[in-house]
């Protein structure tokens, strides 16, 4: 679609009409069901077609390029589309690691092979994708990673696991960092693309404190990984694999931001919590003042937040994708997400402390679980620590400490 300007209400019809003849309007009523292939769980049959509608139209994918499938719309007309999506109470059923992370790399740094093999599949959200960077012994110091990739003539031998495998178990495909040369530290790195279905590919899911086991342990014993998935140069793994981090770090502080990592679709907002648990004065006002301050202060940054991350977005898209200040993003949207999750937990007071059972309904023992699980909101995605010095190096020009 060409630039809109006066377009704009043209296109906001075009697209009120397409979910009008598309969105099955039952699905509204339950904002869950539509993102469950996303999150690996069983699929209605209305699910179905709302996410073959999507991915078909590339409005799943709307601003990706039209002729790898993707939407080919501006941000404007995403935006528009998002806001009648949110009208008609319509979600995104196509996301994930391969939308978020590895589609816009793969658009940017890809082969025509790679690009015509891999997008289709993400744009429709048939094929999940995982992301294989930390091991044992490489987490903060990722280019220590020892995960090895032999040359074998017509295909690698893939031997080494990595940890903290969000959705493993789950994937049909990873995209691995891997040691090509062990002479070298960051340009002895390359960038494989592995079927999860390979033989000697084996994912352990770890329980986490909340109950749930979104990421794996995921070892590889002697994979075979064709030449023609190799991604970006040999051993030149680590340019690639930086950029993708930046969009890694891009999506999940918008994420953070909006309460949308590790919360249920339907969990209890700040405000919610605080005016059904707590109360109102007889000005309507929150009956604890300290609380009152607290949470006010809090919906203040979240808002700020919001439209910084909607700010840079539209930077993003003028400087051709997002740069290092993301780091600055992903590490204030942790600490937001922990804040809010930590205020909506303490506001329920000793309903906020229940794991299961009669007693306590399905949203407060959500609230409990979601805030566990924002403890490792600052590690995911790159340490606080490391974003900081990213921050500090890549976009303040500090000096290195160990050098200065």
């Amino acid at each position: 679609m060409a630039d809109f300007g006066a377009d704009v209400e043209t296109f906001r019809a075009e697209a009120r009409a397409w979910l009008e003849a598309n969105f099955p309007k039952a699905l509204a009523r339950d904002p869950d069901a539509q993102v469950a292939k996303m999150q690996g769980r069983a699929e209605s049959d209305e699910a179905t077609a709302w996410r073959r509608a999507m991915g078909e139209h590339g409005w799943g994918t709307p601003t990706w390029p039209a002729e790898y499938g993707g939407g080919g719309l501006s941000r404007q007309e995403a935006r528009v589309l998002h806001e009648e999506m949110a009208k008609v109470g319509a979600r995104n059923p196509i996301g994930g690691m391969g939308v978020m992370m590895f589609g816009p790399t793969l658009i940017e740094y890809g082969t025509e092979a790679l690009k015509r093999q891999h997008l289709p599949g993400i744009v429709t959200g048939e094929v999940r994708w995982c992301q294989g960077y930390s091991e044992p012994g490489a987490g903060s110091d990722l280019a220590s990673l020892q995960t090895r990739a032999v040359d074998m003539g017509d295909h690698y031998l893939v031997t080494g696991s990595k940890i903290w495998t969000s959705g493993a178990n789950l994937a049909d495909w990873c995209f691995c960092l891997v040691r090509t040369d062990a002479t070298k530290k960051h340009e002895g790195i390359s960038f494989l693309l592995i079927d999860m279905k390979s033989p000697g590919v084996e994912v352990r899911p770890i329980r986490l404190i909340n109950g749930t086991s979104p990421f794996c342990e995921t070892f590889f014993t002697e994979v075979k990984v064709p030449k023609d998935q190799l991604f970006g140069p040999l051993n030149g793994g680590w340019t690639v694999a930086k950029r993708l981090l930046q969009f890694e770090r891009d999506n999940i502080s918008a994420g953070l931001g909006g309460g949308s990592i590790g919360a249920p679709v339907q969990a209890l907002t700040v405000l919610e919590a605080a005016k059904d648990y707590v109360g109102l004065d007889e000005a309507g006002r929150l009956a604890d003042h300290d609380l009152r301050r607290r949470v006010t202060e809090h919906l203040m940054e979240a808002r700020a937040f919001q439209l910084t991350v909607r700010r840079a977005a539209d930077e993003a898209k003028s400087a051709n994708g997002p740069s290092n200040a993301a780091s600055i993003m992903k590490y204030a949207g942790a600490k937001l997400a922990q804040d809010r999750n930590g205020l909506i937990v303490e506001a329920l007071g000793h309903q906020g402390l229940g794991w299961e059972g009669e007693g306590f309904s399905d949203r407060e023992t959500a609230a409990l679980r979601t805030m566990l699980r924002s403890k490792g909101n600052s590690i995911e995605g790159g340490t606080s620590e490391i974003n900081l010095n990213v921050v500090s190096k890549r976009v303040l020009g500090l000096p290195d400490p160990k050098t200065a």
